[in-house]
């Protein structure tokens, strides 16, 4: 097997994959995640594949490349992947996520999820997540959701401030928030129907204050939810923000702010009930935790459906077009969407394991790391940037703070 092939060697139109991956197949769970790419909206923050009305226009004339027609290229990708992997395979978990996955209407999400568990299989109990926005959802749709078999919905609420979400470009209102969070709680996306619900939150935008980030955070806690992603603001290159800054209208994120930012984060969630169980993300209990991301920390296999979508299975990673006027083609055509793959040899499997699980709660087995980076391991501990649980290295809030510094050592 070589290492690796180089980056976006292209991948056969028929998405056939190799013997050797197909045979692992099983091996590890399964999941499925499907890309939505449209927003209303495109905030200035913002590098994911996405794409509004306007930059799309109106007259792409290739059926699946709108928000109208697209579940059904999704779906399309879906038997696909069940003719590629040539049997059904228990999907642990499916998320919807985007861009902004219900601005597409809950029978065409409820229809793509119909069909994942048509060709592929759910498995019992599987976990089923769609991103939404505030403003992208009603009461009614949120009960459709449910009735469609979704269990977890994750809204962006990013800040309860104004002025900071105004820097974001984002349109919400906050005080949607708390509403929204009851519609579903009401529709039954809580612990006790089977469902929960996740906020999501941006710190570091500049101008935000730490009293903007306590306010935030205490609005967020006010609406008990069940998980809490929490991500440091990030000025990706190609960016809108990227280019406010350079042009000097915002300053960059400063790094003592967000190590400030993130400490109080994880005080005032701790104090709240909600655990950290990877450096980003807290939940109420095992329950609670993201089930979906959880497998991508842990090497499991996964079908990326939709525009620029990534997926993963025994070894071989491919990635598909990223334009939907492209994607639908491709689809309409009756030919994969992948438009290049890799294989990962045993090294590169390592040090891809080793940069997501060190960043859990629940750490990294130390026979992962060979002779040279059990030393390492020893420096980390004196330096208390870690510490030994059993045979696992988990970070301290101090090595969670610097994870990526701690990461990059090890390996």
């Amino acid at each position: 097997m070589p290492s690796a092939l180089p980056e976006g060697d292209p991948a056969p139109s028929d998405g056939s994959l190799p013997d050797s991956a197909l045979a692992e197949l099983g091996q590890r769970p399964f999941a499925v995640y499907v890309h939505v790419p449209f927003c209303t909206v495109r905030c200035g923050y913002c590098d994911f594949n996405t794409y509004t009305v306007a930059d799309l226009g109106t007259a792409t004339g290739v059926p699946g490349a709108s928000r109208t027609t697209y579940a059904g290229a999704a779906a399309d990708e879906v038997r696909l992947a069940r003719r590629v992997l040539g049997r059904q395979v228990p999907v642990e978990t499916v998320f919807f996520g985007g861009g902004t996955p219900t601005l597409l209407s809950p029978a065409d999400l409820g229809s793509v999820l119909a069909t994942i568990d048509d060709e592929l299989g759910l498995a019992p109990g599987a976990e089923v997540t769609t991103e939404a926005n505030p403003d992208s959802v009603t009461k009614a749709g949120l009960v459709a959701l449910r009735e469609a078999g979704f269990t977890r919905i994750s809204f962006g609420m990013q800040s309860a401030v104004d002025h900071v979400l105004t820097v974001l470009d984002r349109t919400h209102d906050p005080a949607r928030v708390p509403d929204v969070v009851s519609w579903a709680r009401s529709a039954g996306f809580e612990p006790a129907a089977g469902g929960s619900i996740s906020l999501d939150l941006i710190y570091g935008t500049p101008g935000e204050s730490l009293a903007d980030w306590e306010t935030s955070l205490d609005a967020a806690l006010a609406c008990a939810p069940d998980h809490v992603s929490a991500y440091s603001l990030i000025v990706e290159e190609g960016t809108a923000l990227a280019r406010r800054v350079r042009r000097g209208e915002l300053p960059m994120p400063d790094e003592d702010d967000l190590a400030d930012k993130y400490a109080v984060a994880d005080e005032r969630l701790s104090a709240a009930g909600l655990g950290w169980y990877e450096v980003s993300n807290w939940a109420r209990d095992e329950q609670a935790r993201c089930r979906h991301n959880l497998l991508y920390w842990t090497g499991a296999d996964w079908w990326g459906v939709g525009p620029g979508a990534h997926s993963h299975v025994g070894g071989v990673r491919w990635w598909n077009v990223r334009h939907p006027a492209a994607y639908a083609e491709r689809m309409a055509a009756g030919l994969s969407p992948a438009h290049g793959r890799e294989r990962l040899d045993g090294a590169t499997r390592r040090v891809e394991r080793v940069l997501l699980e060190l960043r859990l709660r629940d750490g990294l087995p130390l026979g992962v790391l060979d002779d040279a980076d059990r030393a390492e391991v020893d420096r980390q501990l004196e330096d208390g940037l870690a510490r030994l649980e059993g045979d696992r290295l988990v970070l301290t809030l101090r090595g969670r703070l610097l994870a990526d510094a701690v990461v990059r050592d090890l390996i």
